[in-house]
C-alpha cells in the first residue's frame, strides 16, 4: 500500500472526559486500509472509549475522526454500514442457535432472506460451526462464542472490523484459531482495529501497534520499531576459538563469555547497525561461527512506556 492510499482510520486531537476524568487527551492515529493496528495501554488507558467512539458508540469531546472516509457524528449511519464491532464480552443471544444468530443480524441488515441464510451457512462453515449451527448458543464454550460473535460481525461486509479484547478468557488453542481468522480477513481485505492486553498478541499480528498512556499516544510503530525504543538489545557474536574470541574482544567493546566463546555487543537490532558490524568483522578477519540478534520484547517495551515515577 503506498503512503498516498487513504486510510481506513484516520483520528486527529481527539478527546474525551468523563467528570473531571480525562481519558483521552489530544489522541492522533492513522490506520492503513487492509491491516491489522493494535492499540495497547493499561487497564483504564482509554482503549474501549476509542473502540466506542470510532464505532459511534459514544461522542468525544473533541478533536477529528474518519472512519472508511465518514464521520462518526455526521454520517454515524455510514459509519455503521461499514464497520464490524465485536466487543469484550460476547454479544450473542444464548436463547438462540448459532445458526439463528445470524439470521437475526441478516434480518437486521435487511438482507434479502435467501442471501442471508446463505450468508449465514457460509460463515458457520468459515468458523468452522456447521456442526454446532443448530445448537443453542447457551451450549457454547467460550471459544465457539467468540467465534460466532465475531462471526454475526461480518455479515454486513464490513470494510473495518473493530476487536476489543477478542481472546479475552480463551484458551491457548481457541486463540490460536482466532488468530487465524484475523489473518484470514485481513487477507480478504479487512481493516482491522485490535485492542488487546496481550502483548504477545499484537507482537503476532499488529503491523503497526500504538501504546495508549494518560490519555496520549506515547509511541507509535511496527512491534521491531518499538522495540529498538528500549535499550537492552544486542548481537551475540559465539567463535571457534579462544584466539578468535581474544582477537574479537580487542577490536569490539562488549561482553565476553569465555568458556561460552562468546561476545555480546550492544545493538539495536537494525538491518544497518547488523550490516556494519558485519562489515567491521569482515574487515577485520574475525571469524565468528555464530551471530544472533537479540531485542527487547513487546513487554520490556509496554514497562518502559508505561512506567509511573520510574517504576513499571
Amino acid at each position: 500500500m503506498t503512503s498516498t492510499a487513504k486510510p481506513a482510520i484516520e483520528v486527529t486531537g481527539l478527546r474525551k472526559s468523563f467528570g473531571d476524568k480525562t481519558v483521552l487527551d489530544g489522541v492522533d492515529l492513522r490506520v492503513a486500509a487492509g491491516t491489522i493496528f493494535a492499540l495497547l495501554g493499561p487497564n483504564g488507558a482509554g482503549k474501549t472509549t476509542t473502540v466506542q467512539i470510532l464505532s459511534t458508540l459514544i461522542g468525544a469531546d473533541g478533536g477529528q475522526v474518519r472512519v472508511a472516509g465518514h464521520d462518526p457524528v455526521t454520517e454515524a449511519d455510514d459509519v455503521r454500514a461499514a464497520i464490524g464491532v465485536t466487543g469484550q464480552f460476547s454479544a450473542v443471544d444464548n436463547l438462540l442457535t448459532a445458526e439463528e444468530n445470524l439470521h437475526l443480524m441478516a434480518d437486521l441488515n435487511h438482507l434479502d432472506r435467501a442471501e442471508g441464510r446463505r450468508l449465514a451457512a457460509d460463515l458457520l462453515h468459515r468458523f468452522d460451526l456447521t456442526a454446532e449451527a443448530r445448537k443453542y448458543v447457551s451450549t457454547f464454550s467460550g471459544g465457539m462464542r467468540r467465534k460466532l460473535d465475531l462471526a454475526m460481525g461480518l455479515v454486513a461486509h464490513p470494510d473495518v472490523v473493530f476487536l476489543d479484547e477478542p481472546t479475552t478468557g480463551l484458551d491457548p488453542r481457541s486463540r490460536r484459531d482466532m488468530w487465524e481468522m484475523i489473518r484470514a480477513l485481513v487477507a480478504d481485505g479487512v481493516t482491522i482495529f485490535l485492542t488487546t492486553q496481550y502483548l504477545d498478541e499484537a507482537d503476532e499480528l499488529a503491523d503497526r501497534i500504538a501504546v495508549l498512556h494518560d490519555g496520549r499516544i506515547v509511541a507509535e510503530g511496527t512491534p521491531a520499531e518499538l522495540k529498538r525504543l528500549v535499550p537492552g538489545g544486542h548481537i551475540r557474536l559465539r567463535f571457534g576459538t579462544a584466539e578468535a574470541l581474544d582477537h574479537a574482544a580487542l577490536k569490539l567493546d562488549g561482553t565476553r563469555d569465555d568458556e561460552a566463546l562468546t561476545l555480546q555487543v550492544p545493538g539495536d537490532g537494525g538491518v544497518s547497525s547488523l550490516r556494519a558490524l558485519l562489515d567491521f568483522l569482515d574487515a577485520q578477519s574475525i571469524a565468528v561461527e555464530e551471530l544472533s540478534v537479540h531485542t527487547p520484547d513487546l513487554d520490556d517495551v509496554f514497562l518502559a512506556l508505561t512506567a509511573k515515577d520510574g517504576r513499571p
